[in-house]
């Protein structure tokens, strides 16, 4: 159960560093390179995710 709330806890760490990110962007200025960082953020966080 440890191991669970761990990954949780890493998971809500990882979202809100993600929500950051989506924040700090500028719409006008925001490059292809700039989403496929945040897809491969999202990616990486679903691998994490309890199975």
């Amino acid at each position: 159960m440890a191991h669970q709330d761990e990954k949780i806890t890493q998971l809500k760490s990882q979202l809100q560093n993600f929500l950051d990110h989506l924040d700090e962007l500028d719409p006008s200025k925001t490059s292809v390179e700039d989403i496929d960082r945040l897809i491969l953020m999202v990616e990486n966080m679903e691998q994490d995710l309890p199975q």
